[in-house]
């Protein structure tokens, strides 16, 4: 079913969004995969971003994703088929935290990331808590080797990058893109709270812009490298 044919409280669409987040997939995860690796993903969306990365790589492993809108996985488990990638790619529509999942090498999302106070919004399954970065933080004390997922600039990335460290993971890469305010975060009780945020120096973004980076954070003691003060300068530049 095409994605236009759900409405914007349905299914996430945000094609600039996926587009840079199935290239983070392709650059900081696939490309150094080995095919006997297991990837577990964290909300699915309409499996775009995974789909797009697939058929630019040459990743062998398979890939688990979780997508609890029975919409959304109703339209990714549609394309996978389309594509043939149902060897590579499965989505199961069941919670992410609450279903039972095999041991993995990766864990990756583009986790919700919009501050609210509550989850009263125009699609609830967005909201990543009062600053934003709740789910994202909480992925970050599972225990996986590796985990890649988007952070948002005004989504207090400074307190997870903090939390990164504080469960024992080094920032081994990251990408950066800057996107406008769209649909989704232009919400007045969403905007409202992103402006309150920025007077404590939790979110940063310009009039025009905010950055959002796809971050590969990696176990300390399998990491050569940590690029945490890197990230930090950049993802707070604005």
């Amino acid at each position: 079913m095409a994605q236009n044919a759900f409405t914007h409280n349905e299914v996430f669409s945000c094609p600039e969004e996926s587009h840079f987040y199935s290239h983070c997939l392709e650059r900081l995860v696939f490309n150094h995969c080995k095919s006997s690796d297991v990837v577990i993903e964290f909300g699915s969306g309409d499996g775009s971003p995974i789909i797009n990365s697939l058929l630019r790589t040459q990743f062998n492993g398979i890939i688990h994703g979780y997508e609890l809108n029975a919409s959304a996985h109703k339209v990714a488990h549609s394309r996978i088929q389309q594509c043939g990638l149902n060897h590579k790619y499965v989505v199961h529509n069941e919670s992410f935290f609450d279903s039972k999942k095999p041991e993995a090498n990766y864990l990756v999302a583009n986790p919700p990331y919009l501050p609210a106070p509550d989850n009263d919004i125009c699609m609830p399954l967005l909201h990543g808590g009062v600053d934003g970065a709740t789910i994202t933080n909480h992925l970050l004390t599972l225990g996986y080797p590796n985990v890649m997922q988007l952070v948002s600039s005004y989504s207090n990335p400074v307190g997870t990058i903090a939390a990164a460290s504080e469960n024992g993971y080094a920032v081994a890469d990251f990408m950066i893109t800057s996107l406008q305010f769209g649909y989704y975060s232009s919400e007045p009780k969403v905007k409202n709270c992103i402006a309150a945020l920025r007077q404590k120096r939790q979110a940063f973004y310009s009039n025009k812009i905010y950055l959002l980076a796809g971050v590969l954070f990696r176990k300390q003691s399998l990491s050569k490298t940590n690029l945490a003060p890197e990230l930090m300068q950049v993802i707070t530049a604005l």
